[in-house]
This record gives C-alpha cells, sequence and structure tokens, in this order.
C-alpha cells in the first residue's frame, strides 16, 4: 500500500512555490522557452548532473551552486544548449544566473540554471534577458504547467506530478516536471528533471534521497543510447510543511523517499513513452544475476541494441536479437541456464531448447502499446530493469531534421 496520493497542481503543488513558462523568442516555432521555479524562503537544494565530460557551462555553474547546499530559484531555457560554446558561453550562463539573482533580490549562488536545445550555438542574450524579465513578473502559483511545457524540446507532451503524504501530523508535497524525449542515456544525464518540495530535511540526506530515486528511475531509462552535454535533475525543499526537520534516516525519512522514488520513477516512464518516434514502451527485466551491475549491464545492452528496438517496431519477436545483446554484453553467462521470455511467454528455455509457437500467437505478441522483456540468467538471485522504447522511422525522421 502507498503512503502517499497523486494530486493537481505539478512543481507549485507544495507549499511556497512559484513558476512561470513564457516566451522569449528562442525558439522558431514560438513556443514557450524560458521556464523560472522560486521558493518564497531559501531552500535545501540537491543536484545530480551528466556525467559528459563535455558538460554544457550550465551544468558546470549548477554543480558550484548546488554544493552550497541552498538555493531558491531555478531558471531554465529551451531551444538552445549553450554547450561547447567556451568562454563566451560561459559568459552568458553567468549573466543569466546574475539577472535572475537581481531580480528576485537573490545572491547568485542561490540559482540553479539549465539550458536545453541544440549544441554548439551561441544564445540570443537578448531575447533571453526579454525572457527573464517576463518569466520574473509573471511567476505564480497556478504556474506549474506553463513551466512543464516551456523546457520542453522535441517532446510532444509536458510531464508533470505532484504528491502528498503524510509526515508526522504534517501534510508534505511533491511536485515535479521533466523532459526528454531523445539523447536518453543516462548516468546521469539527457533529461531535464525539477522538483519541489515542502518537506523539512537537511540538506545531506536531501541530496541522499535525491541520489536514491534518480538511480531506481532516471538512471534505468534510455531511448537512444546518446548521453547529453546539458542534463540533470534538481530538487528545492523549502521546510513549509513545517515537519519535524528529517535529520536522520528513521521511519520519515524512508516515506519521502519512496514517494521521490513514486515521482522520479513516472517522469522517468513518460520521458521514454515520450522518447522521439517511439511506439512501444519496453520494459527490460535481467533477472538470475550474480550481481546489480552485471543485471544492469545485461538489461542496458539489450534496451540499446538498435537490432532489438527495431525488432520491437516492426513487431517481430527475434528473440535471437536479445541473446546476441546478452552475449555482448561483457558479463558472466552461461548459455545453457539463460531464458527468454517476451510478455510472459517462454521463447527460449534451458539447455537451448527453442519453444515453439504458432504463427498467430508469435503475430499478436508485439501488438500491445507496452512490452515486457525478460531474460533469466539462473545463475544468483538479482534482478534490474531498465525501461527503454522501440526505434522508428520517425526518429530518424526527427533526428535528421532536428538542426534544420
Amino acid at each position: 500500500m502507498k503512503n502517499f496520493k497523486e494530486i493537481k497542481g505539478g512543481i507549485t503543488a507544495p507549499k511556497g512555490f512559484l513558476a512561470s513558462g513564457v516566451v522569449s523568442g528562442i525558439k522558431k516555432s514560438g513556443n514557450k522557452d524560458v521556464a523560472l521555479i522560486y521558493s518564497e524562503n531559501l531552500a535545501q537544494v540537491a543536484g545530480v548532473f551528466t556525467t559528459n565530460q563535455c558538460a554544457a557551462s550550465s551544468v558546470i555553474l549548477s554543480k558550484e551552486n548546488c554544493k552550497g547546499g541552498s538555493a531558491q530559484a531555478i531558471i531554465v531555457n529551451s531551444g538552445n544548449a549553450n554547450a561547447c560554446t567556451g568562454d563566451r558561453g560561459y559568459q552568458d550562463s553567468k549573466a543569466m544566473i546574475g539577472q535572475v539573482a537581481e531580480s528576485l533580490d537573490l545572491e547568485d549562488n542561490q540559482v540553479v540554471l539549465s539550458s536545453t536545445g541544440i549544441i554548439g550555438e551561441f544564445l540570443e542574450m537578448e531575447k533571453i534577458k526579454v525572457g527573464i524579465d517576463k518569466a520574473v513578473t509573471s511567476l505564480s502559483s497556478q504556474g506549474g504547467r506553463d513551466a512543464a511545457e516551456a523546457i520542453m524540446t522535441t517532446d510532444t507532451y509536458a510531464k508533470e506530478l505532484a504528491l502528498e503524504i503524510m509526515i508526522g501530523n504534517k501534510v508534505v508535497k511533491l511536485g515535479g516536471i521533466a523532459k526528454g524525449s531523445g539523447m536518453i542515456e543516462p548516468n546521469m544525464a539527457t533529461m531535464l528533471g525539477f522538483i519541489t518540495t515542502d518537506i523539512a530535511i537537511n540538506s545531506q540526506l536531501l541530496k541522499e534521497a535525491l541520489k536514491t530515486a534518480v538511480n531506481k528511475s532516471f538512471n534505468k531509462i534510455t531511448v537512444d543510447g546518446d548521453q547529453s552535454t546539458n542534463d540533470m535533475v534538481s530538487i528545492l525543499a523549502n521546510g513549509q510543511a513545517e515537519n519535524n526537520q528529517i535529520t536522520e534516516k528513521n521511519e520519515q525519512y524512508y516515506k519521502f523517499v519512496e514517494a521521490l522514488n513514486y515521482l522520479c520513477t513516472y517522469l522517468a516512464q513518460q520521458i521514454v513513452r515520450d522518447g522521439e518516434g517511439a511506439t512501444k514502451f519496453v520494459e527490460i527485466e535481467v533477472k538470475g544475476a550474480l550481481s546489480s551491475e552485471s543485471a544492469e549491464k545485461a538489461a542496458k545492452k539489450i534496451a540499446n541494441s538498435n537490432l532489438v528496438k527495431t525488432a520491437i517496431f516492426g513487431e517481430d519477436p527475434n528473440w535471437g536479437r536479445i541473446i546476441a545483446a546478452v552475449g555482448a554484453c561483457g558479463v558472466e553467462l552461461d548459455l545453457s541456464k539463460i531464458e527468454i521470455k517476451i510478455n510472459d511467454l517462454l521463447l527460449l528455455a534451458k539447455n537451448q531448447e527453442v519453444i515453439k509457437h504458432s504463427s498467430e500467437e508469435k503475430s499478436k505478441l508485439l501488438k500491445e502499446k507496452d512490452i515486457k522483456v525478460e531474460v533469466d540468467l539462473n545463475l544468483g538471485s538479482v534482478s534490474e530493469v531498465v525501461w527503454t522504447c522501440d526505434l522508428s522511422y520517425k526518429y530518424v525522421e526527427i533526428n535528421g531534421e532536428y538542426h534544420t
């Protein structure tokens, strides 16, 4: 039984949070492209960032600001990643932080910055400055959906969720938004996620809670195996729920982590469901492994196989592509013990026994929108799950035309 319930409001559901999403003119489409999230008081902050060695200046600056343990605003622009743009790009990122800080009467190190979009192009700072001004004046307790829309790039819909839990005798709320549909292969990266909560918790435990949740959610997804230069997940906790501050890993801490896990998992799965050109949501479970590391390595190898992903798109239950991916993943295996199922239908049994099914059974196997691939290594007791999507003609079209 869950200790929380879903509510409306997105990132502005928790007490003391305002948000906005506005048009600055960065995107040729004319869609919203600047988002601002603001806490009415100084909040605890934590962040998890891309491991891409060509990280954008927004990542570098936000990493540094999160080290301080407190922040009050998050500013995001979409349509331009401001990555690989040298000192000019770095100074432009600093200018964005500085403008937000001045407008909201904050210190520069109390602002988290994120950018997403095309790599290698300079920001149009005159447009950005106008956008930030509009975002500040548009801040609202009803602005969560606008912010969710403003961080989108190739996404086809906004991704948001809010939850409510009881911590002691206090109502605590969490809200989150995310973007991402392509260039998704975490550790940590390739999407943006922003979370707000009014819980009172110390900085160190907030960092640990976020890391735990990210490892169980955003780090379990892959759309195309490509890792971004920009992406991050960050959380603000402003304490306005007025619960007794969580300072140790007690029952209240684990209730919060459970809710945070659920929130992050929901957003992560929405990213996969909205994968560029995706027609199928695919859960891959590798079980019977000797370690969590080997199970996840095998699952991700399957999830990132273009042959597997195109077979699923073509609704061809070709388990040979799955076994080939497993064999190439570099973990300890015994071919005679491996079993493979798709949607609970056994295709390969132990001792390399191929299970025969009628053409009708096989043709129906991948018709559903949600697909489950299960590989049992039968070596140990550890299992891990990864979520991905299929690879369609539309993915090539979207990415072939992305820049132009």
